[in-house]
């Protein structure tokens, strides 16, 4: 079995899964507090039994984006990337990337091109740096891809992944490490059955 290297989190499903898990929480406990409140006045059984049930739910709920909220990530292998969210993994062929660049992830997504709850979501780290992954073709079909990735994985409809990361420098080390090795590999390879090819001319 392949082994990657580091495991980089991908920081929109984190910085999302922040903003919701806490409420979600809070909601939870709310309910919890006002079913207690119904059921210590003796009132009937469904109401409080109700509002406990969905109160633990959201509770629940709360409890696993929290656990999963760094489930997301991404990993270079020897022969191709690997892309991993809580529902859906791929892997991504080195030969499909044309090349990568790197630009800040406000500038990718300005405020006028981009609906109001992701600009909401952008601002905070807008000012962090996302590498570009541009492809020659997508792995599979875009509309797929789009029920299982956010929208901010995709600047626009042309084959590309869109990828934030903390330490954005060390992955793209990472990748282009990876991807160099294997290009190097693929030449010597090709050389060397150029070579007993002539070997094989000759005798």
């Amino acid at each position: 079995m392949a082994k990657g290297l580091r495991r980089h989190p991908l920081v929109i499903y984190s910085h999302m899964i922040d903003r919701w898990w806490p409420a979600i929480f809070a909601l939870g406990a709310a309910l919890l507090s006002v079913a207690w409140a119904v059921y210590s006045r003796g009132l009937e059984q469904w109401r409080w039994l109700g509002m406990a049930g969905i109160g633990g739910l959201n509770i629940f709920i709360g409890f696993l984006l929290l656990v999963v909220r760094k489930s997301a990530y991404v990993q270079a292998f020897n022969d191709h990337l690997r892309l991993v969210t809580p529902f859906f993994r791929l892997s991504i062929s080195y030969r499909r990337i044309r090349r990568t660049s790197s630009t800040n992830l406000g500038a990718l997504f300005p405020p006028n091109s981009i609906s109001k709850w992701q600009a909401e979501i952008i601002r905070p780290i807008a000012n962090m740096t996302v590498i570009v992954i541009e492809l020659n073709a997508f792995p599979m079909p875009q509309s797929s891809l789009r029920l299982f990735l956010s929208p901010l994985f995709f600047k626009d409809k042309t084959p590309h992944f869109v990828i934030l990361v903390d330490d954005w420098m060390a992955f793209s080390s990472e990748l282009e490490s990876m991807r160099t090795g294997l290009t190097t590999s693929a030449a010597r390879k090709k050389q060397e059955n150029s070579i007993f090819s002539r070997l094989s001319h000759y005798k």
